[in-house]
């Protein structure tokens, strides 16, 4: 008896194994399919604004291509896509086109009126020096390095978000999750460049952002401002969220992504746990629906019917496929599980557009500012360029299993 039950646990194994392969083949095609379109969308947009050099794209509005000059803060995403999409595909008209729009974020590099400068310069030059190893890109990243670390205030330990406040909120030093993500040019660049302060600037605001931004479960703030005379956090609000109180996704996925890159960069073990911590809050949050893409706020009083927002299931794809690897076996199956999920939910035609429409963005159904009825249910470059970035970590992971 003991022997047939080994022997049909045998067969259930292998049966498991067969089935599970088979699912990761059909994914690793879904995958094909969407990167082929993310190619065929982003030529035409690169081809479409070639006769405006001064702009990027940004959104839809009223039905239409919304652009940004290279002063709105995401115009370092559609540069870094096409990069990815060249080193993806070893296509030189990519790298023609990738070059073309990193230049156009050129002179963003001086830029200290913001913390946004990571993303204009890492996304667009960070990227293009790390594919082609031509030492032409690194400037600008070095110039804008020494521009977010003036942002920098040794009193409070962060550096600061915006200048001024937003709506009626009175803050003296904002500092917003999203802030998180600007450091990881920072810590590349000390390396790099062998600035020490560079450095010290992203470890102090990773720790400070660590100590006072979440809550006990791990969920984030996505404003917490600070007195400039005693250091300490004066308030912790919301500016996209839905209450001062509730869980913005994006903002949580800002959180995740920002302390794994965090552990990557320092191997601070402190940094990892955060990054668990943070996984576990949102893959375990009793709102995440099952297909993974998040509501727009985990707390969004109309769930279900709450508007999904793609590019904050983008972006914890992407981070979960990374922290994936710096986990024990049982978590990142879990992990993996998860962002294979959410990328067979974005690869779908649910979210994935057709080529030729979505005015050639990639991903659909994404969610800048609900509050305040800003980029509501619209394609966002971003969503694009995390969505990218996940097909491709993933892929690679299948490679290096293979």
């Amino acid at each position: 008896m003991k022997r047939q039950i080994w022997i049909f646990w045998i067969i259930l194994t292998i049966i498991g194994t067969s089935c599970e392969k088979s699912r990761q083949e059909h994914l690793l095609a879904d995958t094909k399919i969407a990167l082929d379109i993310a190619l065929e969308q982003s030529l035409r947009m690169a081809e479409l604004l070639e006769s405006q050099p001064e702009r990027l794209p940004k959104s839809i509005y009223k039905g239409k291509l919304e652009t940004s000059s290279s002063a709105w803060w995401t115009s370092g995403f559609f540069p870094g896509t096409l990069w990815y999409l060249y080193e993806y595909s070893g296509n030189p008209v990519y790298k023609k086109w990738a070059e073309n729009y990193t230049l156009r974020v050129e002179k963003e590099q001086y830029r200290t009126d913001n913390h946004d400068v990571g993303f204009m310069i890492f996304c667009s030059f960070g990227n293009a020096y790390r594919i082609t190893g031509d030492s032409v890109w690194l400037g600008p990243i070095r110039q804008a390095s020494e521009s977010l670390c003036t942002r920098f205030n040794p009193v409070v330990g962060c550096t600061r978000s915006w200048n001024t406040n937003a709506a009626t909120k009175q803050w003296q030093f904002p500092v917003i999750i999203d802030n998180m993500m600007n450091l990881e040019m920072l810590v590349w660049s000390a390396k790099k460049f062998q600035q020490p302060y560079f450095n010290k600037v992203a470890l102090t605001h990773a720790n400070t952002t660590l100590k006072n931004h979440f809550r006990p479960d791990y969920s984030s703030y996505h404003v917490v401002s600070y007195d400039t005379l005693t250091g300490q956090a004066e308030a912790r609000q919301t500016s996209q969220g839905y209450s001062d109180e509730s869980a913005w996704a994006r903002g949580q996925a800002w959180g995740l992504y920002g302390y794994t890159m965090m552990f990557r960069e320092t191997k601070n073990s402190l940094y990892l746990q955060q990054a668990k911590a943070v996984a576990d809050f949102i893959i375990h949050h009793p709102n995440l629906p099952e297909d993974k893409i998040p509501y727009w706020d985990f707390n969004a009083p109309d769930i279900p019917e709450a508007l999904r927002d793609a590019s904050a299931g983008a972006i914890i794809c992407s981070a979960l496929l990374e922290l994936s690897g710096y986990v024990d076996p049982d978590k990142a199956a879990e992990y993996r599980k998860v962002a294979e999920i959410q990328l067979k939910t974005l690869c779908s035609p649910a979210y994935l557009a057709s080529s030729g429409e979505n005015a050639n963005f990639i991903l659909k159904h994404s969610v800048g500012h609900f509050m305040k009825d800003i980029e509501v249910d619209v394609p966002l470059t971003y969503a694009d360029y995390y969505f990218v970035e996940a097909l491709l970590r993933y892929r690679k992971i299948r490679e290096r299993e293979k």
